[in-house]
């Protein structure tokens, strides 16, 4: 039978879709991209925040559409079916099985139940069998799941649970398979990647990982994804400091700078704080480029809060910045919260952030003109005028990318030394050198 994946959200959740994908392929299913051709259809959902599950949904009811053609069998995984799975069995029978989170164990049981072959019991979703769907060249490695924060606007520990970090060894060894598989940029995550190993080690072992996945001879790039700032030591700046195939990169989830809010939020860092991190992170690591994520319109947020937040996203001038507007979530402490922020005083506060933000990144790319880079070249324009590709500044489907001047060479899939010669407000241009 032919099989169709469409995985949503965030690229934790790919990696499960991936796992999936393999246990499908080990029993000698077809996988097909287009759902016309799919007599299995799985959706690996995302639940995190309103419009996720509201484009879940709409995905489900989309490729329902396909069982009136030749799909027979629609399943629905993931994070909005550990939320919602009884609300979403009555209201979508169109889906044949739903399978949450912590069900993943029997997967292959389930399913062999539901198309009525006999139960492999050796099969399960495992880290070490995974099928990826990121290119040839780059792949993320998940170090960590699940969440001990307990932000009060953030679902994901009554989702995805308690934190829980893999051990340095299976990990290296997934590493050293994805090398040896042609997979030269490695990219770690987690929901807390700084927080690693401080629950089976006692202690952040995330500098000792990069140091030990750096030793990897066929590894080129390797980038950690959503460092939280109270868990970054100076150590692990050191690190990535002294470590050439580290990316000079680090995505800090700040979502406030006012201390009032930050404080609501259940955060565990102050204004003071995320400051001096990033000052320390910069004066260390010059080229270093910063990214962040914050959040507008959080119950409570005064004109006085979103200044402050304005004010230090001006003065600190991050290289990448991503903005969300509060999203009230079921079963989280911030949605009992008095002062819910007006739908449209939170769309005004994004807007200001954002025009804010698209003048310092244009002002910051101005500055890279003439600059060289190692670009990872990873698709090409539809009218093939430039090659589509990233450096170390860049992480995959939330940063700009660089278009390079097609020279009339196949670079797909390869580092090419590049010049950049021209900028827009978010992406670089260049020639190969």
């Amino acid at each position: 039978m032919k099989v169709g994946f469409i995985s949503l959200g965030c690229s934790k959740n790919l990696i499960d879709t991936e796992m999936g994908i393999s246990l499908f392929k080990d029993h000698k299913f077809e996988i097909v991209n287009n759902p016309e051709e799919a007599e299995i259809i799985v959706v690996n959902t995302c639940g995190f925040i309103e419009s996720a599950k509201e484009e879940a949904i709409n995905t489900i009811l989309e490729m329902a559409e396909y069982k009136k053609k030749k799909c027979r069998y629609l399943v629905a995984m993931g994070c909005l079916v550990k939320r919602y799975k009884d609300e979403l069995e009555k209201s979508i029978p169109e889906v044949d099985l739903w399978i949450s989170l912590d069900e993943y164990k029997d997967f292959w049981e389930k399913i062999s139940t539901l198309i009525g072959q006999d139960v492999d019991k050796e099969s399960y979703i495992s880290y070490r069998n995974r099928t990826i769907t990121t290119g040839k060249k780059m792949a993320y490695l998940k170090i960590a799941e699940g969440c001990d924060n307990y932000c009060t606007y953030c679902a994901i520990p009554y989702i995805r649970g308690r934190f829980e970090s893999r051990k340095i060894e299976e990990i290296l060894e997934e590493a050293k398979n994805l090398a040896d598989n042609g997979y030269e940029e490695i990219i770690l995550i987690a929901q807390d990647t700084t927080k690693y190993g401080i629950d089976i080690y006692g202690e952040y072992k995330l500098a000792e990982l990069l140091t030990k996945l750096c030793r990897i001879e066929k590894i080129k790039w390797i980038r950690f994804l959503y460092a939280y700032p109270e868990s970054i030591t100076d150590e692990l700046i050191q690190t990535v400091k002294k470590e050439e195939k580290i990316c000079k990169y680090f995505d800090i989830p700040i979502q406030h700078f006012s201390d009032h809010i930050l404080k609501k939020m259940n955060r565990k860092t102050t204004k003071n704080d995320i400051v001096n991190v990033v000052n320390k992170i910069r004066k260390e690591i010059p080229n270093a480029i910063l990214r962040t994520t914050l959040i507008v319109g959080f119950p409570g947020e005064t004109e006085e809060d979103f200044e402050i937040l304005k004010k230090c996203v001006t003065e600190l001038k991050f290289d990448r910045l991503g903005c969300f507007t509060y999203s009230k979530e079921d079963g989280t402490p911030a949605a009992k919260f008095e002062n819910q922020i007006h739908y449209s005083t939170k769309k005004k506060r994004y807007r200001i952030i954002m025009e804010s933000q698209k003048v310092i990144s244009d002002n910051l790319l101005k500055d890279k003109i003439g600059n060289t880079y190692d670009v990872l070249i990873e698709d090409i324009t539809s009218d093939g005028t430039f090659y589509i590709g990233r450096s170390y500044m860049d992480s995959p489907d939330t940063d700009g990318v660089i278009y390079v001047a097609n020279n009339g060479e196949d670079l797909i899939d390869k580092f090419v030394k590049c010049k950049i010669v021209a900028c827009e407000e978010y992406d670089l241009y260049a020639e190969v050198i």
